[in-house]
């Protein structure tokens, strides 16, 4: 295998590198109203509700989390309650970063800048970046791209951010819907897929394929 030798390596966050845990408490929040088979075909439609909804204009996040989840109520045949969608915003602090994570960042850090390019928020990123450890060159937001991933123009914000084009990343993340079908799109050649196991590898979009972060400093050769 090639070494890779990007400018900066860039990261989905929530998935990737933090331990995305909004199922779980979507099942906290919602275990009086259903159990079972139907509890999980609910945080299904949560998530499939959740990319829908970054599809179109920006829009903060608790707006998105709180559609998604009137959508799924409404699929569901339940009460959305008040508060529902505060509960799982307030959560998003408190995740923590996947076992693998920090350690290989650390590592990777100290020859190639860091980035990330997150359907976050400004005042949530920062307890984020905060659990992972290494030093981040420069940390992009939805918020600060008035858009969410999949769509381009997230990217295209991180890009002018960074004064590089497509050819300058070596773009990390767990997701194809999210991340890395797009990435293909706007001619990133460098790609790792994180195979956490919550999408199957599809090689069409010509990713180098690694179970954990733990594979990234081979990746580049360190």
């Amino acid at each position: 295998m090639s070494i890779l030798n990007p400018k900066f390596i860039t990261f989905d966050c929530y998935g990737t590198l933090i331990n995305f845990e909004m199922a779980p408490v979507a099942r906290r929040v919602y275990a009086d109203r259903l159990a079972g088979a139907a509890l999980d075909d609910f945080c299904g439609y949560f998530s499939a509700y959740r990319l829908d909804g970054v599809l179109g204009a920006w829009r903060p996040y608790l707006e998105v989390v709180t559609e998604a989840l009137q959508r799924a109520c409404r699929r569901s045949g339940i009460q959305y309650r008040d508060g529902d969608a505060e509960a799982h915003y307030a959560a998003i602090p408190t995740w923590r970063p996947h076992p693998d994570v920090v350690e290989p960042l650390k590592r990777v850090a100290t020859e190639i800048p860091l980035v990330i390019l997150s359907n976050s928020m400004v005042d949530l990123i920062p307890y984020s970046v905060a659990h992972l450890e290494a030093p981040f060159h420069t940390v992009c937001t939805a918020q600060e791209a008035q858009a969410y991933k999949p769509r381009m123009r997230a990217f295209e914000f991180m890009f002018d951010t960074l004064g590089c084009g497509p050819e300058d990343v070596l773009h990390c993340s767990s997701s194809f819907r999210y991340d890395l079908m797009t990435a293909f799109d706007l001619g990133i050649k460098m790609k790792a897929f994180v195979n956490r196991g919550h999408e199957p590898l599809n090689c069409y979009y010509e990713v180098h394929e690694i179970k954990d972060l733990g594979g990234l400093p081979g990746l580049v050769g360190l």
